[in-house]
């Protein structure tokens, strides 16, 4: 499929009737397009895909919208909108050695509050504003039911999912970087590009010969219940594909909503909000450690009302102690002398006079001795109970002392506990500062959380839908057994049954086998494209597709495994790329290659090697829409012998409106170009 040429007629910001020429030569196959950001280089994609899918175009600025939404929107704004817009796209397929000529018109004009919608769609006839057509009169009939079945025909010409492969952007090519992506895509453009879809449905044809047989009254209810269960998996799956969809855009939401929200967190942090936020909770901590700390000291002033200061006079608490013991020895001592002298004179009365005067002396010398223990040097008149009451403040003293040192630990720990509090509120920050990084953070942690919920919520009804599509899968299985349990009562349809089973099963081998030689293919178009590409040759030696799961295995040159995750961008990008090239390699390059801003990322050396490796032979036809930027004056005289058209998207930013140049910017034809 070879794109001749296209003509926008008041589409978007296209005032006027633009048209661009198409067509390639062989050893030119690029045609360039230049335009600044925002002078309608998507909008030129989108065209290409409206005019071909209608509806089901994957036009990037339609987004959510509906279909008649965005056709009102397209009409250029200073133009009638009962007039309308058009976009024709012209373009040749080549069929079992033949090539067919289409052109098709798809135009839309506002008629009160509606919208109409026209599409006309002409085969091997060629239109010019000037001439008659070249070819005989047209078949009328048949354009008419061509165009009313385009939405099929155009599946045979170039699937909408391999389509999506042939025409993309800068961003679609990062999308692709993500190995869960890549996997989908390299399963969907391996079964639709590559043919395995068409082996997979002619099982699904000889399926149905199996069913399709003249029904009886059994057969009809069968057949009604069958196309019954068959419409409810349509409905859930339809379901389904939306409600993924939009788990995707929650998912894509609640990315930006986390990275808004930990920025907004680092910046609270840094300006000291979390201090802020603990600010009534460090002040009653406070609080709380002054009172402890007065209730200490308050402890220990009421100790110190008491006995606690005599152990500043501890030794001499232990000279009235001494000197206790030595004033109750002494009155002890008084005491027994009185005694001795009743004892002695008793005794006396009962010796002999000749005996007397010895026992007297000894008596005597006895009790003088004693007496001498009852003479204190100082006697200070202390109590009798004295020494006992010494004892005991000795033991209260012991106490207090201990008591003493425990509030004492106790304080000295709740001051410094009120200090580390006071240097704390002294750290934060003044209302002021924090207020409006808090109200913005706690606003992004209300959107978090909604956003989260609806993730989750989304999340249970895919699960739920999921449920809901094996149900009806099985019930829609039990079904069509019965349906056949029911045919193969004919001999015939038994027979029908035996062999399509029997082709089924070969076709499924087949499939299988096909699948393998194309993923080998690939493998091997793939990894010699990314090397070609690549300015680090060594970096991946090896590449390997999964056939289950379609997932993307690299290693370096020893064999160890590499995360994708690792590569740079600019390396996932160009993986990205080697991924479409290696796809239309294995295609055999006979679709066109509809590139928007394909360098977004990419470093010098990696934009020279695209340019210079994989934009001349990315196909048979490039279309390149690109800034001034990204192709600039070098990289265009490194591309300028493969490009067979150039053009220039000129915006005027009075009228909003742009106009297509012949030219690029540093073109000898574009010289006249802003």
């Amino acid at each position: 499929m070879l794109l001749r040429k296209i003509i926008l007629e008041e589409f978007g910001a296209y005032r006027g009737k633009q048209s661009l020429d198409l067509t390639v030569k062989k050893d030119k196959p690029i045609i360039l397009i230049g335009g600044l950001n925002g002078c309608g280089k998507t909008t030129l994609l989108d065209a290409i895909q409206l005019a071909l899918y209608g509806p089901r175009a994957r036009c990037s600025g339609r987004g959510s919208k509906a279909y008649d939404t965005y056709l009102r929107e397209s009409i250029n704004r200073q133009h009638d909108p009962a007039r309308g817009s058009a976009v024709t796209l012209e373009f040749t397929v080549t069929v079992d050695g033949k090539e067919h000529y289409y052109k098709v018109v798809r135009s839309w004009r506002i008629s009160g509050k509606t919208l109409k919608e026209f599409l006309n769609v002409f085969v091997d006839e060629e239109y010019d504003d000037a001439k008659p057509a070249r070819f005989a009169q047209p078949d009328t009939k048949f354009s008419k039911m061509l165009s009313e079945g385009w939405a099929d025909h155009v599946e045979d010409l170039l699937p909408l999912e391999v389509a999506s492969l042939s025409f993309f952007d800068g961003e679609k090519i990062e999308s692709l970087a993500d190995p869960e992506r890549a996997a989908s895509v390299i399963e969907s453009a391996v079964h639709s590009l590559l043919g395995v879809s068409t082996v997979q449905q002619l099982r699904t044809d000889l399926l149905a010969l199996q069913r399709r047989q003249k029904l009886s009254d059994e057969e009809q209810h069968l057949m009604d219940n069958i196309h019954a269960q068959e419409k409810e998996r349509d409905a859930v799956q339809a379901e389904l594909e939306t409600a993924v969809q939009g788990l995707a855009q929650r998912k894509t939401e609640l990315g930006k909503a986390k990275r808004t929200l930990e920025t907004l967190e680092r910046e609270f942090e840094k300006e000291g909000g979390g201090l802020f936020e603990r600010r009534i909770e460090i002040e009653q901590d406070r609080k709380r450690a002054s009172e402890r700390l007065a209730e200490l000291r308050a402890s220990l002033n009421q100790i110190a009302a008491g006995p606690l200061p005599l152990l500043m006079m501890s030794s001499q608490l232990r000279e009235v102690h001494e000197q206790a013991k030595r004033e109750q020895s002494a009155a002890e001592a008084g005491q027994v002398l009185n005694v001795l002298e009743e004892r002695d004179q008793w005794l006396l009365d009962f010796l002999p006079e000749d005996a007397r005067d010895a026992v007297v002396r000894k008596l005597e010398e006895d009790r003088t001795k004693r007496s001498k223990s009852t003479a204190l040097k100082v006697d200070f008149g202390l109590p009798h109970d004295a020494l006992a009451q010494l004892t005991v403040l000795d033991e209260v003293l012991v106490r207090d002392k201990t008591r003493a040192t425990e509030l004492l630990a106790l304080t000295a720990t709740a001051a410094e506990e009120l200090d580390q509090l006071d240097r704390q509120l002294a750290g934060v920050p003044e209302q002021s500062r924090v207020e409006a990084i808090q109200l913005a953070r706690e606003e992004q942690l209300q959107d978090f959380a909604q956003i989260q919920a609806a993730v989750a919520r989304d999340t249970e009804r895919i699960t739920e839908l999921k449920r809901r599509r094996e149900h009806v899968t099985a019930a829609l299985e039990r079904a069509h057994n019965d349906f056949v349990r029911t045919k193969v009562k004919a001999e015939e349809v038994e027979r029908i049954i035996k062999y399509s089973e029997k082709a089924r099963g070969t076709l499924e081998r087949f499939g299988e086998a096909l699948l393998q030689r194309h993923i080998s293919r690939l493998e091997v178009a793939m990894l010699q494209s990314f090397k070609e590409l690549m300015r680090k040759q060594g970096l991946v030696q090896d590449l390997r597709i999964d056939t289950d799961k379609f997932t993307l295995a690299l290693t370096d040159s020893e064999g160890a495994p590499i995360d994708p995750g690792r590569l740079s961008a600019g390396e996932r990008q160009l993986l990205a790329v080697s991924l479409l090239w290696g796809l239309m390699k294995v295609a055999g390059n006979r679709l066109p290659s509809v590139i928007d801003t394909p360098l977004g990322r990419l470093d010098s050396r990696h934009r020279e090697h695209l340019v210079d490796r994989y934009f001349p032979h990315a196909s048979e036809q490039v279309l390149l829409l690109s800034t001034d930027e990204e192709i600039d004056e070098y990289l265009l005289g490194r591309l300028k012998r493969s490009v067979a058209h150039t053009y220039t998207l000129v915006h005027d930013d009075t009228n909003f409106t742009t106009n297509v140049v012949e030219g690029y910017w540093w073109n000898a034809g574009a010289s006249h170009v802003a």
